[in-house]
């Protein structure tokens, strides 16, 4: 959990559980006092810079008989991202009574960023709506100080509790539970539908999906790929030609063959001849894979989450709390475990883990193992008797020393200190770097949030930028773009980089600094998403058309045409998807109903004939596509629009031939 303090709370704070005690009291026999009684009215959402997966911004007028639970979050926090599986259990279980809104009020400067944020919605598969808390306007209104904060509002508009951190569901539960038992029996309860409307139907299918990280390995001419939110390991040559691939793509920890296996969400690797160990990080697990046998087994974890300050223990018998990466030496693996702001060890062996660096608090401290404190470590690299990791949430680049037993920085500062700065020691700054690794002796970074690959001297303590513009975007060559990427590996001359936002692995020379993406043969997405499924999804967008005049008894040949951006083209695999809704005097086949074309091309022309007679109509054409990067790489998009026109048909004049236009623009 992590704290601001520069932010004042206005709302008194009370704990859940004791809201939960007066509340039960309040519907029983025991009497609840005035002070008890009064009610705190909820300030209503705004301020937010931009509202997500909904159509139109919310308000709690307008939520009135609902129960509104705010989760104030950053999408850079281990522990918000612990309590997401939570807010999707309440959802499920009271889909038409509870609305869970997403406060997203941004750590880092990065985070402020609608784009980046529906990335990170995406990433973590969020289906409630989001409102870009981006000047903290609603976070101080309800005096929030740390994230997650979760606040708590019954039908009735009012602040019930609110509290601090993860691990709220029960208590959560029992007090939603009660209080929409009690106010549907005064019948004022409120099941009307909100008006959803997720990102992500607005994303195509892609080969990779938030690829997190990945390892290359000369020696065997294989790169292995955490296909992260297609719950898989790809692996391929370094030419990019699929090899193998472990996980189904469903979410799931089941073992057994690379065809029947299941990961949730997995990070980084660590190779030690043909076993590859896996972090399995939303599962809270190691695994094994045999690349011999093609198999996959489960060496730690239980599955759930290891509590504050677990001790550690063994096997398959103690749990672990989101592991994100690894790395091997003689025998010990070395996890970097985000979720309990420490580094364990494992001995591969034994199958005994435990901490071995960081006391649990999080922070940036440096010294003995057990008296440091770390922040979020996400990416492990060794070199010669140190462990050097990226510790995300102080925006550092840290090391663990073997010899010594003790932690230190190389740069970064703290927790509220980042930026984006060249230089030596105290002068360098960072934003929230998730990947290190070391080569001869360099450390290179990926340097997430400034969407740069950086490289540490860790001898003089000189950090310079190696690529990346700094601005986000896919753009290959010289003067490269990336965007949040979050793992790298060097092979021999080669540097290779999960750029997670653009679901590509990407290729640096190490020589010319020159970047281009690596195309993957051979290789399907994990499991087919969901499609918009009509020609005027709820994204859809809506363009009036000036009056037209067409002939009367006439063959009239339409032609829609489609302005991809540079470097874009339609999926071939995906259907392009039109429909044409008409009035009478209009004949048209397969009128006012979805067509499929398949292999679309563009333009798509169709034809219908006007009547005899002068009338006028009210024509609307809508169509829904999917379109991708030529090369196929990264991610592909959906995107629709419907052209609302008034059309009078004329039997002295008029046209026999109408073109709509559509500049697709990039999300």
């Amino acid at each position: 959990m992590k704290q601001i303090r520069s932010f004042v709370g206005r709302l008194p704070r009370t704990s859940l559980f004791l809201i939960l005690t007066l509340f039960l009291f309040s519907y029983g026999e025991m009497p609840v006092t005035s002070a008890q009684k009064k009610k705190t009215p909820a300030a209503e959402l705004t301020g937010g810079t931009a509202w997500l997966n909904v159509s139109k911004p919310l308000t709690l007028a307008e939520l009135k008989g609902k129960v509104v639970l705010l989760d104030f979050w950053t999408y850079c926090c281990i522990n918000c991202m612990h309590i997401i599986p939570d807010l999707k259990k309440l959802e499920a279980k009271y889909p038409n009574e509870l609305v869970v809104i997403g406060v997203h009020s941004a750590k880092f400067e990065n985070e402020r960023d609608a784009d980046n944020i529906r990335q990170a919605i995406l990433r973590y598969e969020i289906e409630h709506p989001v409102v870009n808390d981006s000047n903290f306007a609603i976070w101080e209104a309800y005096g929030a100080r740390a994230w997650p904060t979760l606040v708590l509002i019954d039908p009735d508009g009012y602040v019930v509790g609110s509290d601090t951190g993860e691990g709220h569901y029960e208590i959560l539960d029992k007090l939603i539970g009660q209080m929409i038992s009690d106010y549907r029996s005064k019948n004022l309860i409120n099941e009307t539908p909100i008006p959803i409307s997720l990102e992500k139907y607005k994303l195509g299918r892609s080969l990779l999906s938030f690829p997190g990280k990945v390892l290359a390995d000369e020696r065997s001419d294989r790169i292995f790929i955490a296909d992260s939110n297609h719950n898989r390991i790809v692996i391929t040559n370094q030419e990019g030609g699929t090899l193998a691939i472990a996980g189904n793509g469903k979410a799931g920890r089941h073992d057994g063959a690379f065809a029947d296996a299941s990961f949730h969400h997995p990070q980084g690797m660590a190779l030690q001849g043909d076993t590859l160990y896996v972090a399995d990080t939303e599962n809270h697990l190691i695994r094994k894979l045999d690349l011999k046998t093609k198999t996959v087994k489960t060496i730690a974890g239980t599955g759930k989450q290891a509590g504050f300050m677990e001790s550690g223990g063994m096997g398959t018998v103690s749990p672990l709390n989101s592991p994100w990466d690894l790395v091997h030496l003689e025998g010990q693996l070395y996890i970097a475990m985000a979720g309990a702001h420490q580094i364990w060890v494992m001995d591969l062996e034994t199958t005994v883990f435990q901490p071995f660096a960081g006391s649990g608090k999080e922070g940036r401290i440096d010294g003995a193992f057990d008296k440091a404190a770390l922040a979020q470590p996400s990416g492990i690299t060794i070199s010669g008797t140190k462990l050097y990791f990226a510790d995300s949430e102080v925006s550092s680049v840290r090391y663990a020393d073997l010899e010594r037993k003790e932690v230190k920085t190389v740069v970064g500062k703290d927790l509220f200190v980042f930026g984006d700065v060249d230089g030596q020691g105290d002068e360098v700054r960072l934003q929230h770097p998730l990947g290190v690794f070391n080569h001869n002796g360099l450390i290179y970074i990926a340097d997430t949030y400034n969407h740069k690959i950086k490289v540490l001297n860790p001898l003089d303590k000189t950090c310079r930028t190696f690529a990346g513009s700094g601005k986000p975007g896919h753009a290959d060559g010289k003067d490269p773009q990336f965007y949040e990427p979050g793992g790298l590996s060097v092979a021999g001359n080669t540097m290779y980089v999960a750029d997670t936002n653009n679901h590509a692995i990407r290729i640096v020379d190490m020589k010319t600094k020159e970047v281009h993406t690596l195309k993957l043969k051979g290789l399907k997405p994990a499991i087919a998403k969901e499609v918009a499924g009509t020609a005027i999804p709820s994204f859809a967008k809506f363009v009036d058309v000036p009056l037209k005049i067409l002939k009367a008894d006439a063959i009239i040949q339409l032609t829609i045409n489609i302005n991809l951006p540079k470097g874009y083209h339609l999926n071939p695999d995906a259907l392009l998807i039109y429909r044409v809704e008409t009035g009478s005097g209009i004949q048209i086949e397969q009128g006012n109903q979805d067509v499929n074309l398949e292999k679309p091309a563009l333009p798509v022309r169709v034809s219908f004939k006007t009547g005899a007679d002068v009338q006028s109509a009210d024509v609307k054409i809508s169509t829904s596509f999917y379109y991708c990067r030529e090369d196929n790489m990264g991610a592909c998009f959906i995107d629709a629009v419907a052209w609302r026109l008034p059309i009078k048909i004329d039997k002295d004049a008029g046209d026999t031939a109408m073109k709509l236009d559509y500049n697709v623009k990039l999300p």
